[in-house]
């Protein structure tokens, strides 16, 4: 069956495992590269005037590219590789994951009481076949107090996510509308995934 076939993830995010596993793909997380494994790294810095549609698709692609590089250096079963890249936008300004709580303090800052896109760009490769989706859906935060971003950068919540915030978590709290795919904003869309998995014979089982 070919929803029982596995493939490998590109990224140890808990939550892009938890959203494979819940629509029933069996999946293997690719480690970091090691040090006898050479290439460039994946550059996920915005390049100049780059729009952010353009910035998401280019990092995932890069990533699906190494991740497929690294099967092929480690001489591993040749399964597909998927990857994916979430990024938070207003208008054309790029909030990535923060630097620090500073940073942090000041995404969420700019995300109050405004809307905003969160961008997730999927791809999946096997041997020369590479395919990618694009997942944009559009978040309104309600207008939030000083003392509460304070408390939630505290939290360590934002630090590891783009545009400082994880929808799945206590910033839930703060969205009063969306627009799109909430799994695409926890950074991995499932209609788009399941959609690109079937293309190449690894959707979900039916």
């Amino acid at each position: 069956m070919a929803g029982a076939c596995s493939i490998y993830l590109a990224s140890r995010s808990p939550r892009r495992r938890e959203l494979l596993r819940q629509i029933c793909i069996e999946h293997e997380v690719l480690t970091q590269r090691i040090k006898a494994e050479r290439g460039p790294d994946v550059d996920e810095n915005p390049r100049p005037a780059e729009k952010p549609r353009d910035y998401v698709m280019r990092v995932c692609h890069a990533k699906v590219e190494s991740g497929w590089q690294r099967v092929i250096q480690r001489r591993l079963p040749l399964r597909g590789v998927l990857a994916a890249d979430t990024t938070v936008c207003i208008g054309d300004e790029i909030l990535g994951t923060p630097a620090d709580s500073t940073e942090a303090a000041a995404f969420l800052a700019r995300l109050s009481g405004r809307n905003h896109e969160v961008l997730t760009a999927i791809a999946f490769k096997l041997g020369e076949r590479m395919e990618a989706e694009l997942s944009v859906t559009t978040v309104r935060f309600r207008e939030l107090e000083t003392t509460e971003i304070a408390r939630y950068v505290a939290s360590g919540e934002p630090m590891d996510k783009a545009g400082a915030y994880g929808i799945q978590g206590r910033a839930g709290a703060f969205v009063t509308e969306i627009h799109g795919s909430y799994s695409g904003v926890m950074g991995l869309p499932l209609y788009e995934t399941a959609l690109l998995l079937t293309r190449f014979g690894f959707g979900p089982p039916s």
